[in-house]
This record gives C-alpha cells, sequence and structure tokens, in this order.
C-alpha cells in the first residue's frame, strides 16, 4: 500500500505541500480553520512523518527530552503535561525522564546517558549544580526549569518565587490576619524554592511593621501534604496562636486544610490559607484553596521555544503568575 505523503494531504486540503509541512512543524504562518482543516485531513489519510528522512533534510530528530524529579507530584504532572501541549502543537514527540531530585540520575540525563538522540533536553534539576552542569558531557542543547542551578550558561526559565511568596503573604496581611504561618522552610536538601519563598513571606512582614516569629515558621522534610498537616498540629500542639497560613505548595496547603477540619478550626473563618502552584485538587478542595497560579503553559511553550531556538540566550527567564481568590482565604 502507498504512504501517504505530504502533496496527498495538500491535495486533499487545496492547499500546498509546503503548507501541510508548516502546520506539522510549527512554522511559517498559517490561519487557524486552515491548520485545523489540514489536521483533520492528516488523520483522516492516516499520514504519518517518515522520521528518518525528516530527520535527514532537517537535522533534526523531533523528538526532546524532559527530566523531572517526581511525576507523583501534581505539580510536576501539570507541568510535564503543559510541555507535551507545546510540544504536540510543533509535532515533537516528548520522552519523559524521572530522576527523583537525584544526582546521578540528574548527570547521566544531562549527560544523554541512557537515551537516544534528541533535539534538546528540559531539565528541572535538584541536585545538580551549575559547575555540575557546565561539565557535562553532551552537546545537546539544554533549558533548565527551576531554581537549583545558579548561575549557568545556559538558558533558564522559572517564576519569581520570592515576589510571587510576597504577594500570598500581603493577600493575607490585607485580609486582616497578622499572626501568618510560614510552612516550607527546610534546613537540608536543595532548598533553594524554599528559601526563596521564605525571603518574600520576610519581606512581606516587614513592609506591613509586623516582626517576624520564629515559631510561625514551620521546618518540613518534603513539600507534601503530610508536611502540612505536621506543622499545623505542631502549632497547635504548641499553643502557637495563628490566624492565616502561607504554604510553600498547593500540597502543604491542602494538609493544613485537613490539619484544621480536624482541629474543629473554620476555615477562612478562624484560619486563612494560601498555597502556592494552583494544582487542579485545589480548585476541589473544601474549601478551594486560594493560591499562587504560575502561567504553567507558558513555562512549557517558552521553555520548549528556547530549546529549539538556534542561539537561546543563557540566563533567567521568569514566567507570570498571579493570586488566585478561592474560598481559603
Amino acid at each position: 500500500m502507498r504512504r501517504t505523503t505530504l502533496k496527498d494531504v495538500g491535495d486533499h486540503v487545496g492547499v500546498s505541500a509546503k503548507t501541510v509541512s508548516n502546520v506539522i512543524n510549527g512554522t511559517g504562518w498559517v490561519r487557524d480553520d486552515l491548520k485545523a482543516r489540514v489536521r483533520e485531513a492528516i488523520d483522516e489519510l492516516g499520514y504519518r512523518p517518515n522520521s528518518a528522512a525528516r530527520q535527514l533534510r532537517s537535522g533534526r530528530s523531533g523528538m526532546v527530552a524532559l527530566a523531572i524529579p517526581d511525576l507523583s507530584q501534581p505539580y510536576f504532572a501539570e507541568l510535564a503535561s503543559a510541555i507535551v501541549a507545546a510540544a504536540a502543537d510543533r509535532s515533537i514527540t516528548v520522552l519523559i525522564n524521572q530522576t527523583n531530585g537525584q544526582a546521578d540520575a540528574e548527570r547521566r540525563i544531562s549527560d544523554g546517558v541512557g537515551i537516544p538522540v534528541m533535539d534538546g533536553l528540559i531539565l528541572s534539576p535538584l541536585a545538580l549544580t551549575a559547575s555540575d552542569l557546565a561539565d557535562r558531557q553532551d552537546s545537546t542543547p539544554i533549558v533548565l526549569l527551576g531554581e537549583h542551578v545558579g548561575e549557568s550558561r545556559f538558558p533558564h526559565v522559572t517564576v519569581e518565587n520570592a515576589a510571587a511568596a510576597r504577594a500570598a503573604t500581603d493577600y493575607l496581611l490585607r485580609s486582616g490576619r497578622t499572626r501568618i504561618a510560614a510552612i516550607g522552610a527546610q534546613a537540608t536538601g536543595p532548598r533553594e524554592t524554599s528559601e526563596l519563598r521564605l525571603a518574600g513571606y520576610r519581606t512581606a512582614l516587614r513592609e506591613a511593621g509586623i516582626a517576624e516569629d520564629p515559631a510561625l515558621i514551620r521546618q518540613v522534610i518534603d513539600f507534601r501534604r503530610s508536611d502540612g498537616v505536621a506543622a499545623v498540629d505542631g502549632l497547635l500542639a504548641e499553643g502557637v496562636p495563628f490566624d492565616g497560613v502561607f504554604a510553600f505548595n498547593d500540597l502543604m496547603a491542602l494538609g493544613a486544610l485537613h490539619a484544621l477540619g480536624e482541629a474543629g478550626l473554620r476555615v477562612p473563618e478562624d484560619v486563612a490559607v494560601v498555597g502556592f502552584d494552583d494544582i487542579e485538587e485545589g480548585r476541589y478542595s473544601t474549601p478551594p484553596l486560594t493560591t499562587v497560579a504560575p502561567d504553567k503553559a507558558a513555562l512549557g511553550s517558552l521553555a520548549l521555544e528556547l530549546l529549539l531556538s538556534d542561539s537561546p540566550a543563557a540566563g533567567d527567564t521568569t514566567v507570570p503568575y498571579q493570586i488566585v481568590s478561592r474560598m481559603s482565604a
């Protein structure tokens, strides 16, 4: 049976093979309605790109790798979904790898070990440093996500964590809360995210003229629901008064909501709660969670755009965020 070609798809729609190629590769300008018709024709005719021929022509494989710490964390799962969606718009396949934040796993994938030839790597490192990355044994283009990179010679896409945490704390302050617990300080392990969000919390208190109370800053081991529960339980057991909670991610905020409910405290009447990440689960908690919402779609699209650029600039690029007000604060 003869293989369906670009020309076959173009003839079916009434456009050139070049237009079909532009739709498949996300290049050039094609009207949205025409894109839809071309994609419908591709599905109808069963067109499949000849990957080997395309790689020979373009020097690209049509695949990129994504390495993130933990797919069981909703934020990383949703971020991966955003990157896959952005890649699909460009007809690019994403190979996803979970590193568990382990230095060896991050180093291996940054060196290209155990993965096929890729057009690029999007890496969210927790253990590798800028000097580790500078010594990587692979020339595949790389874009970094997250905070644990320091000064590096690679493009880096992130959220302004300190500014966003300051905004979240200020949101609670403007609602009349003055005893705000910060859940998410860390003493060990990769803690750049924690430190930036704690810095934003402290800045908001200082600007409001409120003295910091060390008893309100609660350390955690990880950013999970159980850490939020333990932090609130600790505050209550120690008799530390508090009327607000800023949790450094939504999972800990959800844990805090659970612990407050178990203790018979009303949210937000007795204690207001704000999280960070805007994971889908928080929209359906009881009550729905007020949170900092990074633009994950923009983060995914920008990371991919930088990765596929011919000469991406090194340094930080930030994506926008907003405070999504729901019923927990």
